[in-house]
């Protein structure tokens, strides 16, 4: 048993937003109740179709992808998927992006009345009012931005990093100060294809995030460089895909880790891991993951 923003979460996996869906399909092959926590994928205030063309595409270690955040809307959500969500007994984490401030607060707003446990921020999001910079891009305006969601959320606030900065610890600290009650990182990194024969860039929308085992090192660096800034707990998100990997996160100073890419080619891999800590565990004479928090940086 974990403490994430003073929720209990039963084991340290979460399914990562974004890949997971809303949870059904994966419970016709195990029992997702026995993760620590799902979130949703990306929820707008509206419904949202998403991008157009080609929206993903596999590349070495990885994969890109540029969906566009397609999704049925916060209250379709709140009616539909979240009331199937909560038959499963974990921590149910929504994710919520938005091209304004008024987006993100009417969208908080109504997740604050839901069963809903934590909000996910998505501050990755393009800030229409800024020319279509992500709000999460400048530590300032991911202060503001923050700030002004956490005047009205009644529900623990978990705010999800965008690593495309050139120092995370400066917007984790900001956010931090801004009232964010944990941080979820890394969000994806922006990358791109091109079609050789085609010779123009293969995603729709040129350009796409990132995700899988190709940016591990990456989203390990930058955890732990957030928790030596921080008070607040950390999701470590980016590549994870066996136990030996979640175990690094923690060791760097995660408090639980977000499984995303990895699901795609092995949709058992958030189970195997929650095995494979609690096998680590025993191997090592511990009794909870907690021991292992942060331990890289005082060996």
């Amino acid at each position: 048993m974990i403490d994430i923003c003073g929720v209990k979460f039963k084991n340290p996996v979460i399914a990562a937003s974004g890949t997971f869906a809303f949870g059904m399909e994966y419970n016709e092959i195990y029992d997702v109740s026995k993760l620590g926590g799902i979130c949703s994928k990306g929820l707008t205030l509206n419904k949202k179709e998403g991008n157009l063309g080609i929206r993903s595409f596999e590349t070495r270690g990885g994969m890109l992808n540029s969906v566009g955040l397609q999704n049925p809307g916060v209250e379709h959500f709140i009616k539909v998927e979240l009331q199937a969500m909560k038959k499963f007994n974990t921590v149910v984490i929504a994710n919520l992006g938005g091209n304004s401030e008024e987006e993100y607060i009417k969208g908080v707003e109504k997740l604050n009345d839901s069963a809903v446990d934590i909000i996910e921020l998505n501050i990755s999001c393009p800030n229409v009012k800024s020319g279509g910079m992500a709000f999460g891009i400048k530590s300032k305006v991911a202060g503001e931005i923050v700030h002004s969601v956490k005047r009205v959320c009644k529900k623990p606030l978990m705010v999800k990093l965008s690593p495309n900065v050139t120092d995370i610890t400066a917007i984790a600290r900001q956010v931090e100060d801004a009232g964010a009650d944990g941080l979820s990182l890394i969000n994806t990194l922006l990358g791109m294809a091109i079609d050789i024969n085609k010779r123009k860039p293969v995603l729709g929308n040129l350009v796409g995030g990132l995700s899988g085992p190709a940016i591990k090192p990456v989203a390990l660096r930058m955890v732990w460089e957030t928790f030596k800034k921080v008070k607040i707990p950390l999701i470590g998100i980016g590549g994870i895909c066996s136990p030996t990997d979640a175990i690094e996160f923690v060791m760097a100073g995660a408090t639980a880790v977000g499984v995303g890419t990895g699901m795609f080619t092995d949709p058992m891999a958030p189970i195997k891991i929650r095995e494979g800590i609690r096998e680590f565990l025993v191997e090592k004479g511990l009794t909870s993951i907690s021991e292992l928090k942060g331990v890289a940086h005082y060996q």
